[in-house]
């Protein structure tokens, strides 16, 4: 049995579901993302914010996964419904990354996710939902069933950063025997924004294919709509971008200086440089770790991610509804995430869903604060009291 560890200051954790994913209830998302689930250091909340960073590890010889959660004192944020046009949204919420899930929620909603950050009180109280924790305990359960969970103190964002190089080069030697990973981290630039995802399932099929495995739990008894299907596409197919950019050695040193602003002269925490010790990685600081996970990189030979596999299953039996095998085209793939970046840099304002999608909005937590869904009412009102009749 293969170990898991979960990083904290204070407690054990094993929260590890991403807020985009938690939050993301129409398209019922699992836990798939390196993970904060109250907004963490790229974001803000209210009071003490508790950030957890997750990724799954299996380490030589022991297939260790961790986890890390610091607390810090933050502000209450204002909601603000007139954007200052000087900033992007990206500098309006403090985020230096993008979580895939958050991209995905911005094919159901664009304005869903937006609210997500602006109103975090509201996103807290979605986390509570049963569905949600429901679904958060069937990725649980399968993780668990490669291993367990240890703790392991994280102090700095050096240190949970650590966590994850740590946990992506403990997963390398098992993909390279042909073994079977479960929330594998991945991360990189993708069209000048720094991304992060955590891949459910990575395996290898009897051809030889690696096949990325994603499993998506239902309440309904029955495979999504096309309007929740289009998210879970995109999902599989930024992790393959993600991964593929991995094994090709297109990560570099200046990524992390550039976009996630980090020290990679940090002395890394003593309990994440013992767990490195205990890995066989002998190092100091932040920057000699992803020396040695470049390194790995570079002479991996792993291949690229042949199959794409979105799998569905009822929350509540267990029972399979089925699979998908997603195809990848490339061009049209990164003509989407140019389009959803867009609003993230700074070049457009965010939109709501068309009129016909309009059926969205009695789901969503955020319909009486939408200024979208206000805008269109009155618009629709509008054109039918200027209506002549003939």
């Amino acid at each position: 049995m293969n170990s898991h560890a979960s990083q904290g200051t204070d407690d054990l954790v094993w929260g590890n579901i991403s807020d985009a994913e938690l939050l993301d209830v129409q398209s019922e998302h699992l836990l798939t993302e390196p993970k904060s689930i109250i907004p963490g250091p790229d974001s803000h909340d209210c009071g003490v914010s508790e950030k957890r960073d997750v990724a799954s590890e299996r380490a030589k010889g022991t297939g260790l996964a961790v986890s890390a959660t610091v607390k810090e004192n933050r502000p209450c944020p204002t909601p603000k419904r007139k954007r200052d046009p000087a900033s992007t949204p990206m500098e309006r919420f403090f985020r230096r990354s993008l979580n895939v899930t958050m991209l995905c929620k911005q094919t159901w909603c664009e304005m869903q996710a937006v609210y997500s950050l602006e109103l975090p009180l509201v996103a807290k109280r979605e986390l509570e939902r049963a569905e949600v924790k429901a679904g958060a305990s069937v990725h649980l359960a399968r993780e668990l069933e490669v291993h367990e969970v240890v703790p392991v103190r994280a102090v700095t964002r050096e240190d949970r950063q650590a966590i994850n190089l740590l946990n992506l080069l403990g997963m390398i030697p098992v993909l390279q025997a042909g073994g079977v990973v479960r929330e594998l981290p991945v991360f990189g630039v993708l069209e000048g924004v720094y991304m992060v995802g955590v891949i459910d399932e990575l395996h290898y099929s009897d051809r030889g294919e690696l096949v990325l495995s994603e499993l998506k739990t239902r309440r309904h008894s029955s495979l999504p709509r096309e309007a929740q299907a289009k998210g879970h596409r995109l999902q599989v197919g930024l992790y393959k971008l993600l991964f593929d950019g991995l094994v090709r050695g297109f990560l570099t040193r200046d990524d992390f200086v550039e976009h996630l602003r980090l020290r990679l002269e940090q002395p890394l925490g003593a309990a994440v440089l013992q767990h490195a010790g205990k890995l066989g990685f002998q190092v100091t600081t932040l920057g000699d770790l992803l020396d040695v996970l470049l390194l790995n990189l570079r002479y991996c030979e792993l291949p690229g991610i042949d199959v794409l596999r979105l799998e569905y299953r009822h929350q509540d039996s267990g029972l399979a509804l089925g699979s998908q095998d997603v195809p990848f085209d490339e061009d049209l793939l990164r003509a989407e995430l140019r389009n959803l970046l867009s609003y993230w840099t700074g070049r457009r304002e965010p939109r709501g869903v068309d009129i016909e999608e309009a059926w969205k909005c009695g789901m969503c937590a955020y319909e009486k604060h939408c200024q979208w869904r206000g805008e269109q009412l009155q618009g629709s009102v509008m054109l039918h009291t200027d209506k002549k009749p003939k």
